[in-house]
């Protein structure tokens, strides 16, 4: 496998799994890097256990684990104001109503425990499949199937409070 084909076509995947995590642009890139760097030094060692994406989105959740211990992060969610939308052909009203939307999304999210946050990410932002998140994660199949119902769950409670449209969440 070349690491320059598997760069091209994983990077944007890897990239935006990254950014939901971060939140920041620049530390993103940087990380996306750092992941591949990591798959480059251990691709001798990928016994194809996973698919290739899966492999490199767990590489990309332990370099930003990594990170945030470095840096003492704790929170995960918290919303970009200034994160850009595809918007363009809504109309101002839809714009400005889909922006709240998700800006009650992530904030209903950054209040959930952190496994339920992973396992949403995942599952409904990456779109793993249940077998792959479980890989990612280190957890059983059936572990993912429960975490991901009282997620769902906590995320559709939090958000209501918040004054969200329940349908959002699923």
């Amino acid at each position: 496998m070349e690491m320059e084909k598997l760069y091209k076509e994983h990077s944007d995947r890897v990239y935006s799994y990254i950014y939901l995590l971060v939140r920041h642009r620049e530390c993103a890139e940087d990380l996306t890097q750092e992941t591949f760097y990591k798959a480059y030094k251990g691709l001798k060692a990928f016994n194809k256990q996973a698919s290739t994406a899966t492999w490199l989105l767990k590489i990309a959740r332990n370099v930003t684990y990594d990170f945030f211990r470095r840096k003492r992060v704790i929170q995960f969610f918290s919303f970009d104001k200034e994160h850009d939308l595809e918007t363009n052909a809504l109309s101002p009203e839809s714009q400005f109503e889909q922006k709240e939307q998700l800006s009650l999304m992530y904030d209903s999210l950054s209040k959930l425990k952190k496994d339920y946050q992973e396992v949403l990410l995942l599952r409904k932002v990456q779109e793993c499949s249940i077998q792959e998140t479980a890989y990612i994660l280190g957890w059983t199949e059936a572990k993912v199937k429960m975490k991901m119902m009282r997620a769902l769950e906590a995320l559709k409670k939090e958000f209501h409070q918040k004054g969200g449209l329940a349908n959002e969440t699923t």
